[in-house]
């Protein structure tokens, strides 16, 4: 695999010399040797044999990117304005969307001294888009690549991959190291099995992880089997029951999305979900606003039209997308929801900062619904040995009995409500040990915790989960009653 990251020193190897000239198209050339022989797009298993220009071109673009031969480069780009077209993406959003070890002004700076380029002119270039360029332009980027040594040009027949033995070898000095990383072998090891462990969450360690495999081969820790390696003693087990190929249907979306939010306007997105409680296919327009793993499954948090049809926040599970592409609005589509363009125009377009901040308030991963106060009882000893000391929310903590009433009365508006919690606890004990919090009502991932907890854990308040968890428990009980 080609798992080298557009580090300055990859970049100026690339460019034979001439890094100050080639900066951009040296991008060009390492991107596309990342989607022949990259592992996540990794090309090279189904383009053909050799393969035509238009082959690879077809996969570069959009649909929206003419394949005109004789059109400007200006012209080009113009027909694909406000699409996601990989001739609209500036150098920065590509080495963003990259992520390597290498924060962007590290970037800069290295890439200054090895061009003698002054930082302010680096920083010109970072905002303009290395395939804004002809399709002739292109053509010459793969004979480039050729007479490097990464492919074999076939007379009238195209372009010949070529296997990883055959590649050029990269100088010493442009193999990433684990040096930087401040890490000795044993703890490479360990931060390795831990990377492995979680990489499904986020696909893009996998690259990471193919790269530090590579390196440990460098440094001799291993020779040619893995099971040389040091023995694992530390395992994660996360719950995530998808099958492999649902999983990569989720990485996929997931890439999409991701891919959208390196575009400098971003934009909305269309699909269809999945509506398991009312078991039908949903039209959804929204704006994305961050990916969560949650409940043992991947969920975007979006606002705009949701499964009723109005708008408002909703977290759709990724597995539950029905759409194989997610279909992305430019902000001038008349599709897009006008409450979204207003926000866009204002500047008030949700952000993930705020849905940070109502998960704060609040004990539940459904921010948008209702906070209400709970309470709950438990004996002492089953409070001490799993309760006592944990984290739940930062809301949760525990309380003294006496300090409830007050609690109840200033918190707990619907005066009936109140007065119903009030004569609860009265005819509970004040030895028993009681803990608070704010929880979002209707909340599966709360709910699923306080059943954990049953049959010790008593929902005092709500007065809502209070009915639930006592139907709940009704309902479990006739399922053992002898008939």
């Amino acid at each position: 695999m080609f798992n080298y990251p557009p580090s300055p020193a990859i970049l100026q190897w690339l460019s034979r010399g001439q890094f100050a000239n080639r900066l951009l198209r040296s991008l060009r050339l390492w991107l596309i040797l990342d989607r022949l022989y990259g592992n996540e797009f990794h090309w090279v298993k189904e383009l053909s044999q050799p393969f035509r220009y238009g082959e690879l071109r077809d996969r570069l673009f959009a649909i929206s990117h003419s394949c005109s031969e004789t059109l400007s480069a200006t012209a080009l780009v113009e027909g694909c304005r406000g699409t996601d077209c990989l001739c609209q993406r500036t150098l920065r959003s590509l080495l963003t969307y990259c992520s390597f070890p290498q924060s962007i002004p590290e970037w800069i700076a290295e890439t200054a001294q090895r061009t003698g380029l002054s930082p302010a002119a680096i920083e010109a270039h970072l905002e303009r888009a290395p395939f804004a360029v002809t399709h002739r332009s292109l053509r010459q980027d793969l004979t480039l690549l050729a007479h490097q040594g990464w492919l074999r040009q076939v007379p009238h027949r195209g372009y010949l991959c070529l296997s990883a033995s055959q590649w050029p070898q990269l100088p010493a000095e442009a193999v990433p190291t684990l040096d930087g990383l401040g890490l000795s072998p044993a703890q490479t090891w360990q931060l390795l099995h831990i990377l492995e462990s979680i990489a499904f969450v986020q696909p893009n360690l996998d690259v990471v992880i193919n790269t530090l495999w590579e390196q440990l081969g460098q440094l001799h820790l291993c020779t040619t089997r893995r099971s040389q390696s040091p023995s694992r003693r530390i395992f994660l087990h996360l719950d995530y029951v998808l099958s492999p190929q649902v999983q990569e249907q989720v990485d996929d979306l997931q890439q999409q999305i991701e891919s959208l939010w390196q575009t400098p306007d971003g934009g909305v997105i269309q699909f269809e979900t999945w509506v398991a409680k009312e078991q039908r296919l949903a039209p959804i327009t929204v704006y994305p606003v961050c990916l969560h793993y949650a409940r043992r499954a991947k969920y975007l948090s979006a606002y705009g039209i949701d499964p009723s049809g109005r708008v408002a926040w909703h977290n759709y599970r990724l597995d539950r997308i029905r759409s194989q592409r997610l279909r992305v609005l430019p902000w001038g589509d008349p599709e897009v929801p006008a409450i979204l363009k207003q926000k866009r125009n204002t500047g008030t377009l949700p952000t993930p900062e705020w849905i940070e901040q109502q998960l704060e308030e609040a004990w539940g991963f459904n921010f948008y619904l209702p906070k209400a106060l709970l309470i709950l009882r438990f004996p002492v000893l089953f409070a001490r040995d799993y309760v006592d000391d944990t984290v739940r929310h930062s809301t949760f903590r525990k309380i003294s009995y006496v300090q409830l009433f007050p609690l109840i009365e200033q918190q707990i508006a619907n005066r009936e409500e109140q007065q119903t919690v009030l004569q609860i606890l009265q005819q509970k004990s004040p030895d028993d040990t009681y803990y608070q919090a704010w929880v979002r009502v209707g909340d599966i991932n709360v709910t699923m915790r306080l059943r954990d907890w049953r049959p010790q854990g008593e929902v005092i308040s709500p007065l809502s989960l209070r009915q639930q968890m006592q139907a709940e428990v009704e309902e479990e009980r006739s399922h053992y009653v002898r008939s």
